[in-house]
Parts: C-alpha cells; structure tokens; sequence
C-alpha cells in the first residue's frame, strides 16, 4: 500500500501561479512513476504531467511551458508548479504513484483559476 497526501492549489487569478505537493509514504519501490491528473466538472480524468524516478517528464499539450512536475526522490514527494494559469485549468488535481505493487491516488486537491 501507498498513501499519498497532497497539499496546495486553492484560487488562482487568470495568469496566476499555485504549486501542488504530494507526500508518498507507504510500500513505496525504487523504481517508479509519479504524476498529477486532474478531473474538471463533467469531463474524464487527464493525464497533466508525470516523472519516473529516473526523472523522465510527460506533460500534456495544453500545459507544456507552463506547467513544472518536479520530484525528490529521498523525500518520497512530487511537486507541480503552475504558472500562466487559465480558467481551463480550474479542475480537482490528483496524485498518483504507479509502480510493480500497483497504481494509488491521492484524495485529490481543488484548483480554481477566476478572476
């Protein structure tokens, strides 16, 4: 098993910036992959950005040059950093932490981008 914790997000103004952090504790292997996704009202869970622990990055399209998945691998955390924030961005974020023992998420973390 794998907990995950999350902290940040909250309301963003237009062109704003939030940071996400995520805590893995748990039955947590060597190798592998931890990512954010986000969910908006109405519409499936997307991938936004993943990194192995090999720091490998993903990121989808519609966040590429704004958006930052960075990870420490002694601390067991992820980070996103959210720049040039958009209302299409406003969404529940997710953490997750795939490896052999398994795929866990986290409970998830509102972000609101409004002016």
């Amino acid at each position: 098993q794998v907990q995950l914790v999350e902290s940040g997000g909250g309301l963003a103004q237009p062109g704003g910036s939030l940071r996400l952090s995520c805590a893995a504790s748990g039955r947590i292997f060597s190798d592998n992959v931890m990512g954010w996704y986000r969910q908006a009202p109405g519409k499936q869970r997307e991938l936004v950005a993943t990194v192995t622990s090999g720091g490998t990055r993903t990121y989808a399209d519609s966040v590429m040059g704004r958006f930052t998945i960075s990870r420490d691998n002694a601390k067991k955390t992820v980070a996103l950093q959210m720049s040039s924030l958009k209302p299409e961005d406003t969404a529940v974020y997710y953490c997750r932490h795939s490896s052999y023992d398994g795929t866990y998420w986290g409970q998830g973390t509102q972000v609101t981008v409004s002016s």
